[in-house]
């Protein structure tokens, strides 16, 4: 990655063609959930205190780089980590940096992630008062053994709670994440967690199966025999369960439902997109690249006038056409048949014989019993 951050012309070029968004990743949490395998540290409390500071710099950064071909910033959202560690004030003064630097659309989307209990009616109300628009609750579960297994700190009704604060403060859009096939969670829990998630009445909900992950504190209870790992079929009747419930929300993507998220649609269909901070990743005109992950050196760089990218990879057209159906084909708008070879039309036929994919308008989509197989049925689609 050069120190000065220059992107080729050529994808400098591409702006304005796609959607264009900002991620801000914060890494700081109170405490590591044993599943979590994100870049988050604890106990970093001088960094913590000049985050902010340290992400405008990048912003700026991002403003030479792209100068006056970027577009107006379409959506913004924080996450982590704990983006509601950082004071009210720090997450708006980031904010203001980025309608400085590129202007935000009359109409953009602005999100914050939250843990439900790192938040209250006073904060919600300050966080959309700086210019929020949407924000997002970890919920993960309503169980409470289900929760001290996953090591999260809130307690059971405090996510709903929380949504109710949201919606007092003026945010009309309000998510909650959930995970499912936590060891020791039986389907009755998870019942429990989709109901009392669908009478907070978020707008939008989030579903995905635990992934135990190496190196993670669950990766080495499951490793050592201590806990169970997740069974599949278990895995694919808990998403049964929360299809049928979550279906008032209505799906659009295999792991959500209800109101689009744009800032992750853009993600999904190409869209272009600058990560400010330790570990975020980038991409513009098909360059991606990725920060310095530990926050000490991501910071260094940047007071040295220096971009904190640690390597980039430029795609090649076919690496670019893999990824969109990759990602496309999770939609529930599906992938257009435009983009795939004979062979992965010849595939689409074959599922949509199976009932794994319908054809509509010239795009493929997956059904009901083709999200449970998704993976297996993308690698033909991009043969």
């Amino acid at each position: 990655m050069p120190a000065s951050g220059e992107l080729p012309a050529r994808a400098v070029a591409e702006l304005g063609r796609r959607p264009f968004g900002i991620y801000v990743h914060v890494p700081f949490c109170i405490t590591r959930c044993g599943y979590c395998d994100f870049n988050t540290y604890t106990d970093l409390g001088g960094l913590q205190a000049t985050f902010a500071a340290t992400a405008v710099r990048e912003i700026e950064l991002a403003r030479r780089v792209l100068g006056d071909a970027a577009p107006p910033v379409q959506t913004v959202f924080v996450g982590g980590g704990t983006p509601t560690l950082l004071p009210t004030e720090d997450l708006g003064a980031i904010l203001r940096a980025i309608d400085t630097a590129f202007g935000l659309a009359p109409d953009a989307e602005v999100t914050t992630e939250a843990n439900p209990d790192s938040v209250d009616a006073d904060s919600v109300k300050r966080l959309r008062d700086e210019g929020f628009t949407r924000i997002s609750f970890g919920m993960q579960s309503a169980v409470p053994h289900v929760l001290r297994v996953l090591d999260r700190t809130h307690t059971p009704g405090r996510p709903e709670a929380a949504v109710q604060e949201a919606r007092a403060a003026g945010f009309e859009q309000v998510s909650l994440d959930l995970i499912y096939g936590t060891p020791g969670e039986s389907d009755d829990d998870w019942v429990a967690s989709l109901d009392a998630a669908v009478q907070a009445e978020p707008t939008h909900v989030s579903a995905y199966s635990l992934i135990v992950e190496d190196g993670t504190r669950l990766g080495r209870q499951v490793a050592r025999g201590e806990l169970p790992a997740p069974d599949d079929d278990v895995l694919a009747d808990r998403y049964l369960m929360a299809d049928e419930r979550l279906a008032h929300l209505g799906w659009y993507e295999v792991s959500n439902w209800g109101e689009p998220c744009r800032h992750n649609v853009g993600y999904w269909t190409g869209g272009d997109w600058w990560g400010i901070g330790p570990g975020a990743h980038s991409h513009v005109g098909g360059v991606r690249w990725w920060n310095v992950k530990h926050p000490t050196t991501y910071a260094a760089r940047l007071d040295a006038m220096s971009s904190p990218g640690a390597a980039r990879e430029l795609l090649t057209d076919e690496e670019r056409r893999v990824e969109r159906i990759l990602l496309e084909v999770r939609l529930r708008t599906g992938v257009p048949l435009l983009l795939l070879t004979d062979r992965g039309r010849d595939a689409v036929r074959k599922y949509a014989g199976d009932g794994l994919l319908t054809v509509d308008e010239g795009r493929a989509v997956l059904t009901t019993r083709g999200r449970l197989l998704a993976d297996a049925v993308v690698r033909d689609l991009v043969e």
